[in-house]
This record gives C-alpha cells, sequence and structure tokens, in this order.
C-alpha cells in the first residue's frame, strides 16, 4: 500500500537539500558560536549568515531576528516578553477564539497574573473582523495577537488591516504566520506587524528551531535566562546546525513559492470535484478564496470523524481533524466551534487535508475516491 501524506499543516518531511545542509553541520562544523577559537567562529558566522537571509527574505533586519526552538516558544515569547515590558502601560490583551493553543494558553495564563484578555469572535468563514479589533481596544491595550492563517481552516486574516488600526496606539501587533510561512509572500514592514512567529518544521524544514521577528525598538522581556546569546533576549547555546536547516528551508520555500501555490491549488480542485463526481455531500470549512493554498477542511454529512480518520488511515491515507482524542472521548475542534457553535454537526464530521512536498493530484483524487467509499460503507443512505 502506497501510503499519502495528507496532513502537511501538522508537520512537513524534510526536504533533501535541508537534510544535507544540517547533516553537513552537525558533522564538520560543530563548534559553539560564543566561541573565539576558529571552530566556534566558523560557526558564528553560519549563523550569521542565516540571520541575514532569513531576515532578507521576510523584509527585516539582521538585529529583528531572534532565533527559537520553534513556533510555541516563539509565540510564548511574543506574548508574555511584551505582557511583562508594557505592563506599566496597560493590562490589555485582544486576541481571538481560534488561535492556535500557543498563544491562547499563554493569554489564559495571563489572566490568572491579573491581565484582561478579550477573545475576538469570528464568523462561519472563520474570519476575524478587523472592526471588532477596533472596538475592542481601550487606552489599556498593549498588545493585539492575530494570526495570519488559521492552521485548522486555512482563513487568512486582516492582518494588514488590523495593522492600520492599530497606527498610533500604544499596542503592539503579533501575528503568529507558522502555518502560513513558506506558502504566503510574507513580508513584516508591508504588513506593518511588530512581531511575527515563524517555524521550520512547517515548511520542510527540521522540528525544534524557528524564528520571531520582533521590530526595532520593541519592547521585550527575555523568558529564557542564563546567558547572552540573541542579543540577550533569547538564553542559550545557539543550535546552529538547525538554523542552518531552517535558513536552507525558507529559501527554497521562497524559489518555490509561486509554483507550489498552483499545483496545491491544482490538488484540492482534483479532490473538490472527484467528491462531486461521486455525490459525496460535504462543506469546505472557511473559505476557498481567502485561505492558505495547503489546507482544506471538509465536513463530510452525515460521518463520524474518528471513524471516518481510521478507516481513511488503513486506506493508507494520513489526514486529521481538530479534535483530540483522549481517552477515547472526541473535545470538538475549538476553531470550529468558534465558527459554528457548541451544537454544529460539523464539530463531529470535519477532517483537515493539507498538501505539500510530494503531494500529487492523483493522491488528491485517491483521497475523494476513498472518501466516497467509506462515506458509503459506514453513512446511513438517506
Amino acid at each position: 500500500m502506497n501510503q499519502i501524506y495528507a496532513d502537511h499543516a501538522a508537520t512537513t518531511p524534510v526536504h533533501p537539500e535541508v537534510l544535507h545542509i544540517m547533516t553537513e553541520m552537525l558533522t564538520e562544523h560543530y563548534g559553539n558560536a560564543s566561541s573565539i577559537h576558529a571552530v566556534g567562529r566558523r560557526s558564528r558566522q553560519v549563523l550569521d549568515e542565516a540571520r541575514s537571509f532569513v531576515a532578507k527574505c521576510t523584509g527585516a533586519h539582521f538585529n529583528e531576528i531572534i532565533f527559537t526552538s520553534g513556533g510555541t516558544e516563539a509565540n510564548n515569547l511574543a506574548i508574555n516578553g511584551v505582557a511583562d515590558a508594557m505592563k506599566h502601560r496597560g493590562m490589555h490583551i485582544i486576541t481571538s477564539k481560534i488561535e492556535h493553543h500557543a498563544v491562547l494558553h499563554p493569554c489564559e495564563a495571563l489572566v490568572q497574573k491579573g491581565f484582561h484578555v478579550t477573545f475576538l469572535d469570528v464568523d462561519e468563514t472563520g474570519s476575524v473582523s478587523a472592526e471588532d479589533v477596533k472596538n475592542a481596544l481601550t487606552d489599556e491595550t498593549i498588545l493585539v495577537s492575530i494570526m495570519y492563517g488559521n492552521n485548522e481552516v486555512g482563513t487568512i486574516q486582516p492582518v494588514e488591516e488590523i495593522a492600520q488600526i492599530l497606527t498610533g496606539h500604544q499596542a503592539l501587533f503579533h501575528t503568529d504566520a507558522v502555518q502560513a510561512f513558506g506558502a504566503e509572500d510574507i513580508n513584516v514592514k508591508k504588513l506593518g506587524v511588530d512581531l511575527l512567529s515563524v517555524s521550520a518544521h512547517k515548511i520542510n524544514g527540521p522540528k525544534g528551531v524557528g524564528f520571531l521577528y520582533v521590530k526595532k525598538d520593541t519592547p521585550l522581556s527575555p523568558h529564557i535566562l542564563g546567558g547572552e546569546q540573541e542579543r540577550k533576549r533569547r538564553a542559550g547555546t545557539e543550535n546552529v546546525a538547525s538554523i542552518a536547516a531552517l535558513a536552507k528551508a525558507v529559501e527554497l520555500a521562497a524559489e518555490e513559492r509561486e509554483h507550489k501555490r498552483k499545483k496545491l491549488a491544482e490538488i484540492k480542485n482534483a479532490l473538490i470535484n472527484r467528491l462531486d463526481e461521486h455525490g459525496v455531500k460535504y462543506s469546505v470549512n472557511g473559505s476557498l478564496e481567502h485561505t492558505l493554498p495547503h489546507v482544506l477542511n471538509l465536513s463530510i454529512f452525515g460521518a463520524d470523524v474518528e471513524a471516518m480518520l481510521v478507516n481513511l488511515d488503513l486506506a493508507g491515507i494520513a489526514a486529521s481533524s481538530g479534535s483530540a482524542c483522549t481517552a477515547g472521548s472526541i473535545e470538538p475542534s475549538h476553531v470550529l466551534t468558534a465558527m459554528f457553535g457548541q451544537g454544529s454537526e460539523r464539530l463531529r464530521n470535519s477532517i483537515r487535508f493539507s498538501f505539500g512536498l510530494g503531494s500529487t493530484i492523483e493522491q488528491g483524487i485517491k483521497i475523494a475516491d476513498e472518501i466516497a467509499l467509506i462515506a458509503k460503507r459506514l453513512i446511513p443512505a438517506n
């Protein structure tokens, strides 16, 4: 059985060229970038080159990039770092109900520390209203954190519009771009954000590395202490091999973006058209227009998400849902709950397919064929 991997929004396979760079670094350039001898200086050079390249690709300055252990740390550093540095100016934060838990949980933890957090609603496409952000602003607001593109349904948020609303206000603007980076052409200056989070393993890089863009002069307290790395903003010996691999993944993503976007759109269209040919009853969760090119979330009418995922897996297809299965019970997706409400059938029948390196139109068609077969077996005829 040929395995079809349709869960690239969860993690991506490492690109062969990225693996080559990482292996070379681990075996040949293993020095500590803080050491002053030649071996250490070579690692420092690699680190500086990676920072310069990542900065260039995002429209940032060399000193505005902080390397982290991934998107979760980048989000935590952005939220907790700003909250701690800005609390004397106010203790109000604005975010949305559909953020990744790496944003929601830090915000919830800040509530326990006395901060006030506004969790904005979204519409049925999963989109935050910029007007709602404007209306939620107060003189005490110090941070707005709205993701670039949603990891479950793919909806792209009005980041530039929100940034314009915040012009002249003390509130800093953070966007979690972990799911969007590589798929979208992201320039931090054009977006107008103060902080932006990225993770390597979403763009065919290794797990355990990412970065946080922090605009010059942005107040940010460090939350990992113990050294002067990353200009005293993130202590710890730099993971030079992974950082070099991240830079290569960023390079490849930029080079292949337009071709990849076209290919991903064709795969999604092929899957949907094949479902229509089979007469499968479904709805798209999110938007087919303002969406990330690699994410497709479908509500299969009459299906049970757990049974559908198990049967797809048995057919050699790896997909996912926004639900977490714990001890045999399903916890509904917080994203779909925010979009459709607690009682919606979509909370129980929605599956996310996401595509990337190695995905083909033929795989999209095969997925649709298997969905039709499984639906015929498991869903009672009306």
